[in-house]
């Protein structure tokens, strides 16, 4: 079977145009705009590798400019980004400058008082990809929440959504709420971290519908109409554009048996298992450090299918979560009752999506079923948007 490539339309290279030409800016470029709200108080940032101000990192600018850093919180894969997806985290003193680093990934995913005891503000500034089981949305829901119990201001410093061109899959149903999906919204939610925030407030879904001190720090020069290039993986796994775009449609395999090619130099860019139809292409997971020490089919030959000649145009086009290749795997599993597994449908937010699979639904008329609830939502969306919207 072969998957198919859309013909790109005039449409399509503006997209493009329009994400290359204009200069996008983060909020940590703008520091003007939040330098006044920090200085001359005792501050703590939630931050990892991607909390950049051009190439230098945010707790480092903060600190060169006199603002008083006491402490860091890091989320899932750590302050430096280096710790494998699941990998507990324990608390533990940041050798570059010598800061406490609290983990968010560990024994607690939410600061304690004790934590905010000596702080007077809060910096949260962390590159998410716009996947709802991408686990950083759900660590900024406790930071806001520990900020509105313990009375503290919280800053955004909002980045652009890599996969903010679009809104796909099933509302989560809150009988399937965890870590990896703890909101009512899609998998794919269309807004960036700051706009998701201020869901989160205006919604009413911290505990107790408590409220945040937020502010948010928007970017300038982002749209919803484009997609751009991260400057750095913002996980050990999605280590480039192709990757990420291709994440909320071959994340769902992670509650399968099929491998997303954990322990390869292109993670996220393929996938297979080792009895899948040879179609030409095979690859052998290995354990890489920092990334996957113990990947799916570690050390043996896995047969699959290929995606790293898609291109950026291809998905600006479909707008969509391909289920195309879960479907087709699900398939040609000789086992079908081992192929899911109790994280899948956590990671869909449904039990629906796998009964629809197991009875043998087309992609389109999966599709069918998400409408209603995603033309709720976007109406939703619209309240909390800072910038220019797709459609």
């Amino acid at each position: 079977m072969r998957f198919g490539k859309i013909v790109l339309t005039l449409s399509v290279s503006l997209f493009l145009i329009t994400a290359r030409a204009q200069e996008i800016l983060p909020g940590a470029r703008l520091m003007s705009n939040y330098l006044p709200l920090v200085q001359g108080k005792r501050v703590a940032v939630v931050a990892n590798h991607t909390t950049l101000v051009s190439s230098k990192h945010l707790v480092d600018t903060l600190l060169s400019a006199g603002v008083a850093v006491k402490k860091i919180f890091s989320p899932e894969h750590g302050f430096r980004g280096d710790i494998e997806a699941g990998e507990l985290i324990g608390n533990y003193t940041d050798k570059v400058t010598g800061l406490p680093v609290i983990s968010l990934y560990g024994g607690s995913k939410k600061p304690k008082p004790a934590d905010l005891s000596d702080v007077d503000v809060l910096i949260f500034d962390l590159q998410d990809v716009g996947v709802r089981f991408y686990t950083y949305i759900s660590t900024m829901h406790y930071v806001m929440e520990a900020c509105a119990e313990n009375n503290k201001p919280l800053i955004i410093l909002d980045r652009p959504n890599p996969n903010g061109f679009y809104v796909d899959g099933p509302v989560l149903d809150t009988a399937y709420r965890s870590f990896v999906g703890m909101h009512p919204v899609p998998l794919v939610h269309g807004m960036t971290i700051g706009e998701f925030a201020q869901m989160i407030n205006g919604e009413g879904w911290l505990k107790g519908k408590i409220q945040c001190n937020l502010t948010v720090i928007p970017c300038r020069g982002y749209t919803h109409s484009m997609t751009t290039a991260l400057p750095v993986r913002p996980s050990p796994n999605l280590p480039n554009h192709l990757s990420i775009l291709l994440y909320p449609s071959l994340g769902l395999f992670e509650g399968t048996v099929v491998s997303v090619g954990r322990g390869t130099d292109y993670p996220f860019q393929v996938f297979g298992f080792p009895n899948f139809p040879d179609k030409g292409f095979r690859y052998i997971p290995v354990e890489k450090r920092g990334a996957s020490l113990n990947p799916p089919y570690k050390g043996k030959p896995v047969y699959g299918i290929d995606l790293r000649d898609y291109s950026v145009n291809y998905f600006l086009d479909r707008r969509e979560i391909i289920l195309d290749w879960l479907i087709y795997s699900y398939n040609n599993y000789p086992e079908k009752d081992k192929f899911f597994n109790n994280f899948f449908n956590l990671l869909a937010g449904t039990s629906v999506l796998r009964q629809q699979i197991e009875n043998g639904l087309t992609p389109s008329e999966i599709r069918a079923t998400w409408q209603p609830a995603l033309e709720q939502f976007k109406l939703l969306r619209k309240k909390y948007l800072l910038y220019p919207d797709f459609e």
